[in-house]
């Protein structure tokens, strides 16, 4: 999943120039590829630990809640202890808060509690916002301001590329490298192997960015309150929050609901080893999208393309759940390409003409993020109540939205700017 970039500070020293920090940058970059690789073994893991533990969709959904409600409840604390601590400690931090998380997978196997696994998903969830909270303003600090935004643009590509390979990893590990294991024959100690060498591999990173040497960013401690104040007023914004719920909430149910729902027989009746290795081109596909979508808004408005990648979203998970094989399968693949550019292009059309409300609009739209824990809930509960195929139909509607909002919602009204 992407995260937004923290507004640009100011390097105290301009030692990037020689290209000495080129370590600190390819470091950094580590960091994006490893949340966008935990965020995405999520989707393995909510199928597997449905068949270890015998769960209901709505109780394999908690997975996903309780890891985006982090993003949520973490957020402004986070910001407050990295605002104190600096930027560098406030990676190292997140890196060791996440690190625990990962070894905490291994007592929740040895004592077979869910509850457990949910604890340590949240503790693992913490450590990735306060590595966001921290990370994001050194990557346009590293180098010449004039290429910020290719550094940025770089990062995200890494992000989607640790959601593309970690299918692979995690279907590899927990379902065997001949996909032996199914959901009638799965273990929650299956986990601990996967997770204990994510827990390593945090650990050596912690240990890289407490000994790096990083640029002193000049950062001020600026938290305003996102729940008062002059962000509010502005429509498109509020609209522009909504379809990041919406956005980040229908991604996240689609990738989470994937694995059971081409496992199905009325579906493509894959294995879950199968099912999971797919996961690739789901998210995938928002990578290369990003790509081309950059192309096209050369050309054509950010909300026209964002309407037009909402309309088409919908017609494929349309068409894959009213038919079965390989046309239901590819299609709801290829939701993951029209996903692409929808995160930033709603960030950015939510924050455009904010002028001093900009910090606090980004608050806000951070925030947002949050529809990744609540809208896959509701999908399980609609998984169980009407089965797996018919649920789709509440992501769908989360694009009927989004939609509205490329085409009209995204409009900056006229009393905005008069009052401006």
């Amino acid at each position: 999943m992407d995260t937004p970039a923290q507004p640009n500070n100011t390097v105290a020293d301009n030692a990037t120039a020689n290209g000495g920090y080129r370590f600190a940058l390819i470091s950094l970059t580590t960091l994006f590829f490893m949340w966008g690789f935990i965020t995405c073994l999520n989707d393995i893991l909510i199928p597997y630990l449905k068949g270890a533990f015998n769960l209901s969709f709505t109780q394999a959904m908690l997975i996903q809640f309780c890891f985006f409600s982090a993003y949520f409840i973490v957020s402004l604390p986070a910001g407050m202890v990295v605002s104190r601590i600096g930027y560098q400690k406030g990676i190292v931090v997140g890196l060791g808060i996440a690190c625990l998380g990962c070894v905490l997978f291994y007592p929740a196997a040895e004592s077979q509690i869910y509850g457990v696994f949910l604890l340590a998903l949240f503790v693992l969830a913490s450590g990735i916002t306060i590595l966001q909270v921290s990370a994001n303003p050194y990557v346009t600090a590293l180098g010449n301001p004039k290429t910020a935004s290719s550094r940025l643009t770089m990062t995200q590509a890494f992000n989607s590329l640790g959601t593309t390979v970690a299918p692979f990893f995690g279907s590899y590990l927990m379902y065997g490298a001949a996909g032996e294991h199914s959901a009638a024959t799965a273990s929650a100690s299956d986990v601990q192997v996967p997770y204990l060498i994510l827990a390593a591999a945090l650990l050596m990173l912690a240990l890289v960015f407490l000994y790096l040497k990083l640029p002193s960013l000049n950062h001020t401690n600026s938290n305003p309150s996102l729940f008062k104040g002059g962000a509010w007023q502005h429509k498109h914004l509020v609209l522009g929050a909504v379809g990041i719920f919406m956005y980040v909430g229908a991604e996240v149910a689609i990738g989470s609901m994937l694995v059971n729902y081409l496992a199905s027989p009325s579906v493509a009746g894959l294995s879950e080893a199968s099912a999971s290795k797919l996961l690739a081109y789901y998210w995938g596909g928002a990578m290369v999208g990003r790509f081309i979508g950059a192309l096209v808004m050369q050309k054509v408005s950010g909300g026209t393309v964002l309407a037009f990648n909402a309309v088409m979203a919908i017609a494929l998970i349309l068409l894959s759940i009213s038919s079965s094989g390989d046309v239901a399968l590819y299609s709801v693949l290829g939701v993951g390409l029209f996903n692409s550019i929808m995160f930033p292009t709603i960030f950015s059309l939510a924050l455009q003409q904010l002028g001093k409300d900009t910090p606090q609009g980004s608050g806000i739209l951070c925030l947002a993020i949050v529809g990744g824990a609540i809208i896959p809930l509701f999908q399980g509960m609609l998984a169980d109540a009407v089965g797996v195929t018919l649920s789709f139909l509440l992501p769908a509607s989360c694009y009927v939205f989004i939609a509205y909002y490329g085409l009209v919602g995204s409009r900056v009204s006229e009393t905005t700017l008069i009052e401006e």
